[in-house]
């Protein structure tokens, strides 16, 4: 369960890297929008997470990369992934108030995961990696590691 009290899917988890600036944009989209949407390449991660959770929201755990220019900017975030959308020849499909002003310039991608619930923690909050277990896996990643894509874990 999320700290927000949404029961969520207790088998599952997903761990994504999402750019700082994209995450600071994104809280503006949470407070108007109720939800904001990232894009990625791997349509197939979140058609088997949308598989596996059967129904439930997911807990993220997003760790903010591309920090140069927000040194001081938050590297932990949280949120309760909803569901993904397949892209129009690469967009989100239907009106941009989904995705974070940053995004603008983006490359094209083939889905966008929606995330509702989406906040900065503090570091005493947050999983260490190297204790996290991919999902369907056996041992934990046993060493510190970036991700640089989206994955999924086994909920911590």
């Amino acid at each position: 369960m999320h700290g927000n009290n949404i029961q969520t899917a207790r088998n599952i988890a997903l761990l994504a890297p999402v750019p700082l600036q994209h995450l600071l944009d994104a809280q503006l989209v949470i407070k108007t929008e109720g939800r904001v949407a990232f894009g990625s390449q791997r349509y197939d991660l979140f058609r088997q997470l949308d598989k596996e959770r059967n129904g439930q929201p997911v807990d993220v755990y997003i760790y903010a990369s591309h920090r140069e220019g927000h040194p001081d900017g938050e590297t932990f975030w949280r949120a309760t992934y909803v569901g993904h959308v397949e892209s129009h020849l690469g967009a989100y499909p239907g009106s941009m108030r989904f995705r974070p002003k940053s995004t603008a310039d983006d490359t094209a991608f083939a889905v966008f995961w929606e995330v509702e619930t989406l906040k900065p923690v503090a570091a005493s909050e947050w999983c260490q990696v190297s204790n996290l277990t991919g999902f369907e896996r056996i041992r934990p990643y046993g060493q510190p590691f970036v991700p640089e894509g989206p994955i999924l874990i086994q909920h911590p």
